[in-house]
C-alpha cells in the first residue's frame, strides 16, 4: 500500500452569495444498506428515482454514518458531535426525553440563523419532552424540535415498531382525538389492553419473530404499551404517503425563500408494511416492497422540485442512518426471500456492527447548479455535514458546537478527492472502529459477539484488537493485527487521541506510517 499522511487536508471555502444559496434537503433513509439500491448494484429491486439522483450527481462509494444504529447516528448528524461522547444517546424509547436539548446549537439552528425556513419531517427517534416517561401526550409537549431550530416538524416520536403510534406536529399530536386520550408506558401493560404475546389472533397484518410483542396497533404488535389514540393512530401502509405529502407541502409553502428540510423516512425499518400500491410487487417480499416505496417518496420530492422550478438550485443529500438488517423482529420473510440480493453488497456485518456493513452507507449528492455527475471513491463521513453545510451558506459555528465536524465541503461537491483522514465507527455496544486509509482497526470489547435478539448478526465484537486491510479484504475476514503490531498500536493510539478530543495533537504529529 501507499504511505498515508494523517494531516487534515486544507479545503478552500466555496463562497455562495445570499441570493445564490441553495435549498438543502437531507433524505435520511432508515436501515437502507450499501447494497440495497440499483445504482449501487442491488439485485431484485428497482430504484429509478434514486438512480436518477446518482446519474445527476455524486454517488459516493466510501461514505460512512457515524454509528451503526439510529439514534446515535442522527444525533451526530444534527449536532456534529459523536454520540459516544455523551450519555443517553443510545437507541431511544418512544417516551425518551429530548436527547438534543435546547441549549445545543444544531444544524437546524445554523440554517435558521442564515434565514432559511427549516423543517424536520418523518422519523425522529431523538426524544421529546423534558423528562423520559413523564410526557402527557394529550397536551403540547414541553420540548420538541421547534426548540432546536426547526420551524416546522411532523414526526414519528421514535420508530414504527415503538409506541406512541401517532404523528407529532409542532409538538402536539396530529389529528388528536379527544375521545381517545393517549397513555404510554414502557414498563408495564395498561390494564385491559391486548398485547401481541397474549393475543396473537389480533395480529392480522404482521406477527413478531422476537420482541415486538407488546401494544397492538393496526394489527401489528410493537415495543412498549399504549392505550388510546383513536383517529390519530397511524396506519403503517400510509406512513410514506403522509410524510411525503407534508414534505411537499413544506416545499411549496417556502418555494420563494431558501429552505432546509430533514426528511427522514421509515420504510425499510421494521415493521415493514408498505402501501398496497407496493405490497406484493417485489420478489424479495416486504423488504423489497419497502425499498420501492422509499424510492417512490424520493421520486415525489424530485417531481415537486421540478414542477416548482427549484431543482437546479436545490442540494439533495440522500443517505442512510446505518447499515441494513434483515430479520429485526417480524416474520416478514426478509431473509428467506433475498434470492441472491446482498443488502450490504460486498461488506461484512450489518446494522449494530463495528464491521463495514454497519456504517458504510449509500450517499448521493445532487445539486445540478454546482455538482457534476461522478462515481466518487472519496472517503467521507456524515459527521462533517454540519461544518461543511455551514461553510456553504457562510455561517460561523459557535466554538462549543459541532466539535467533531470538519469543513469537507469540496469533498461533498466532488471538487476535492482527498480522503477524510479518519473515520470513526460506533457499534451498538458503543465499541469503536477506526479507518485510516485502507487500514481498519477495531478495538477489543468483552461483550458477547452475539446480539440476543438477532443472533445471526455478525457484530465484530471480540476481546482482542483487530486490524484489516480493506483494499485486500473488504469482507474483513482476515485479522492481521498480530502480523502488523506496530500499525495496530498506532491506530489504537490515534483512536485514543480522538476519544480525548485531542485533534490538535493528531494534526501536530505529522505521523506517517507504513501500511501492510
Amino acid at each position: 500500500m501507499k504511505r498515508l499522511t494523517l494531516a487534515l487536508a486544507t479545503i478552500s471555502p466555496l463562497i455562495v452569495s445570499a441570493s445564490d444559496r441553495p435549498n438543502v434537503i437531507i433524505v435520511m433513509a432508515d436501515d437502507l444498506g450499501y447494497g440495497d439500491l440499483a445504482c449501487y448494484g442491488a439485485k431484485n429491486v428497482e430504484t429509478p428515482a434514486v438512480n436518477r439522483l446518482a446519474a445527476e450527481g455524486n454517488m459516493f462509494t466510501q461514505a460512512y454514518a457515524p454509528a451503526a444504529t439510529s439514534t446515535p447516528s442522527r444525533y451526530a448528524l444534527l449536532t456534529g458531535e459523536y454520540a459516544w461522547r455523551r450519555e443517553g444517546t443510545n437507541i431511544a424509547n418512544g417516551d425518551a426525553a429530548m436527547i438534543i436539548t435546547p441549549e445545543r446549537y444544531t444544524m437546524a439552528d445554523m440554517f435558521k440563523n442564515a434565514g432559511y425556513a427549516t423543517a424536520a419531517i418523518g422519523k425522529w427517534h431523538l426524544g421529546l419532552g423534558h423528562e423520559s416517561g413523564t410526557q402527557n401526550w394529550n397536551e403540547p409537549l414541553s420540548c420538541h424540535p421547534g426548540d432546536i431550530g426547526f420551524d416546522y416538524s411532523y414526526l414519528m416520536a421514535a420508530t414504527a415498531d415503538r409506541v406512541p403510534c401517532v404523528f407529532i406536529e409542532n409538538g402536539q399530536i396530529a389529528n388528536y382525538d379527544p375521545e381517545a386520550p393517549i397513555t404510554v408506558d414502557y414498563r408495564k401493560n395498561i390494564p385491559g389492553e391486548p398485547t401481541g404475546r397474549a393475543n396473537p389472533e389480533l395480529l392480522y397484518n404482521l406477527h413478531y419473530s422476537h420482541g415486538h410483542d407488546q401494544a397492538i396497533v393496526n394489527g401489528i404488535s410493537r415495543i412498549g404499551y399504549m392505550k388510546g389514540g383513536g383517529k390519530a393512530l397511524w396506519k403503517d401502509e400510509n406512513i410514506a404517503d403522509s410524510i411525503t405529502t407534508h414534505a411537499i407541502n413544506f416545499i411549496k409553502k417556502h418555494a420563494d425563500e431558501p429552505f432546509f428540510m430533514y426528511f427522514a423516512t421509515n420504510d425499510v425499518h421494521v415493521p415493514r408494511w408498505p402501501h398496497d400500491r407496493f405490497r406484493g410487487k417485489n420478489k424479495m417480499g416486504l423488504r423489497g416492497d419497502a425499498i420501492a416505496q422509499f424510492d417512490w417518496s424520493v421520486g415525489q420530492l424530485l417531481s415537486a422540485l421540478d414542477s416548482l422550478g427549484l431543482a437546479e438550485n436545490t442540494l439533495i443529500i440522500l443517505t442512510s442512518d446505518n447499515g441494513p438488517i434483515v430479520d429485526d423482529g417480524y416474520k416478514d420473510k426478509a431473509a428467506e426471500l433475498l434470492n441472491g440480493h446482498r443488502p450490504t453488497g460486498p461488506l461484512s456485518g450489518s446494522k449494530y456492527s463495528t464491521l463495514e456493513g454497519g456504517t458504510r452507507i449509500p450517499f448521493i449528492v445532487r445539486w445540478p447548479k454546482k455538482v457534476n455527475q461522478s462515481t466518487n471513491p472519496t472517503i467521507i463521513s456524515q459527521i462533517d455535514l454540519f461544518a461543511s453545510l455551514g461553510a456553504l451558506i457562510n455561517q460561523r459555528i459557535p466554538t462549543d458546537a459541532a466539535p467533531d465536524s470538519f469543513n469537507r465541503l469540496e469533498n461533498f461537491l466532488g471538487t476535492d478527492l482527498t480522503d477524510r483522514p479518519w473515520i470513526v465507527q460506533q457499534a451498538l455496544n458503543n465499541s469503536l472502529g477506526l479507518r485510516i486509509g485502507e487500514l481498519k482497526y477495531v478495538e477489543p470489547t468483552q461483550d458477547s459477539p452475539e446480539i440476543k435478539w438477532c443472533p445471526e448478526v455478525v457484530t465484530g465484537y471480540a476481546p482482542h484488537p483487530r486490524l484489516y486491510n480493506l483494499s485486500e479484504d473488504i469482507g474483513e475476514a482476515n485479522n492481521i493485527s498480530e502480523k502488523y503490531p506496530v500499525e495496530t498500536e498506532k491506530l489504537a493510539s490515534i483512536l485514543g487521541m480522538i476519544k480525548a478530543s485531542d485533534y490538535e495533537a493528531i494534526k501536530a504529529l505529522g505521523l506517517w506510517y507504513s501500511s501492510p
